[in-house]
């Protein structure tokens, strides 16, 4: 909502000149004249004030990006407690890539669905012909048969600071297409959303995220897309807390998603927390650095390496580790299959461990 400033015109106030009697002689009354009235002093006028800047217009960035917006509508097929299929619809939103139709959108929205639908901002609808996920990124690529879309330009979120104006646009509660308004709140946010899965390189904003969006680009006020909706925190008392995995990060992992169909990397199956001397404080950790362990996945390498919850990794590899991006370069700098050697703290005590590097869970192709 446009704010304006509106400066109260100032009330100039005239002091009109009294007689003054002063006494002569007994009797007599000399009227003295009064004294030239002081020179009003008129206020500046509101309209030679400076301007104040007024808050951006959304409405050029959402007319250049809408078209290349998409609803997604999707149909999981799942058994009862009778074994009996039951079948639930989902809706996410999705945005055009190239112009000879891939789409990107979040594994969660397609995620085990029997088919997957997209609707183009001109009303064509398309099955979605092979999906391609990547869970532990979150991030999905459909491609449908169609061309001369309109691809969205591509920006960099590198170039992003805090305060900046961002604009979530995607199928907000399955009911078509909208647009809301925001700044960027947080930069390379590390976030625990599901078993095993720690998405690195968010952003978090304050436009509102609603479910339906998911998927969705985040764009600059340029109309270029800087981020992929994905994340709203639902809490009582918690507002204004939605996130986005950062275009730098996802561009790569979209790209191999279209190359080969899967993002081939090792795997360890933990998720985790940084440690500084304040949660080590608040846990009563042995160590005030390095990586807590809040999730170990069931049959993963970290399982069968014996390591466990409330376990602070300090190094992998030889690799100290300090945040969650750099626990993951240490874990993709190794190869896939072999042994690496894991450095931790249970309790007060330090321990070394081996783990076998797995791939990371292959996705389901459609």
């Amino acid at each position: 909502m446009k704010k304006r400033i509106i400066l109260a015109s100032a009330l100039t106030i005239l002091l009109l000149p009294s007689l003054v009697a002063t006494s002569c002689a007994p009797g007599t009354v000399t009227t003295t004249p009064p004294a030239e009235p002081p020179a009003t002093v008129v206020p500046a006028l509101a309209d030679s004030a400076p301007e104040q800047p007024l808050l951006p217009s959304i409405a050029d960035a959402v007319a250049a990006v809408k078209p290349s917006v998409v609803a997604i509508d999707v149909e999981v097929v799942t058994t009862d407690a009778f074994g009996q299929p039951s079948t639930s619809r989902g809706a996410g939103s999705g945005w055009i890539l190239s112009e000879d139709g891939y789409i990107v959108t979040n594994n969660h929205v397609v995620q085990d669905a029997e088919t997957v639908m997209v609707t183009l901002d001109d009303g064509r609808v398309f099955p979605g012909e092979a999906v391609h996920t990547d869970p532990l990124t979150d991030l999905a690529v459909i491609k449908i048969n169609a061309g001369n879309l309109p691809a969205l330009a591509v920006g960099s979120s590198s170039a992003l600071r805090i305060g900046d104006w961002v604009v979530a646009i995607g199928n907000s509660l399955g009911m078509g297409i909208s647009a809301t308004q925001g700044i960027v709140s947080a930069l390379d946010v590390s976030l625990s959303s599901s078993s095993g899965q720690t998405l690195l390189g968010l952003i978090q904003t304050d436009a509102a995220i609603n479910p339906g969006n998911s998927g969705g680009p985040l764009v600059n006020m340029a109309g270029e897309v800087v981020g992929i909706n994905s994340i709203k925190i639902s809490q009582v008392g918690i507002e204004g807390m939605g996130y986005s995995i950062s275009i730098d990060e996802a561009g790569p992992l979209i790209e191999q998603l279209i190359e080969t169909g899967y993002v081939d990397r090792p795997w360890l199956g933990i998720s985790i927390y940084p440690v500084d001397a304040q949660v080590a404080q608040s846990y009563d950790l042995g160590v005030d650095h390095g990586i807590l362990i809040t999730e170990v996945v069931a049959g993963s390498p970290a399982e069968a390496a014996g390591l466990e919850v409330g376990d602070v990794i300090t190094a992998i590899g030889g690799q100290e580790v300090s945040d969650a991006r750099n626990l993951l370069a240490a874990i993709t700098s190794q190869g896939i299959g072999q042994p690496v050697e894991i450095t931790y703290f249970r309790g007060k005590t330090e321990e070394t461990t081996t783990a076998t590097l797995a791939e990371s869970p292959p996705p389901e192709f459609q």
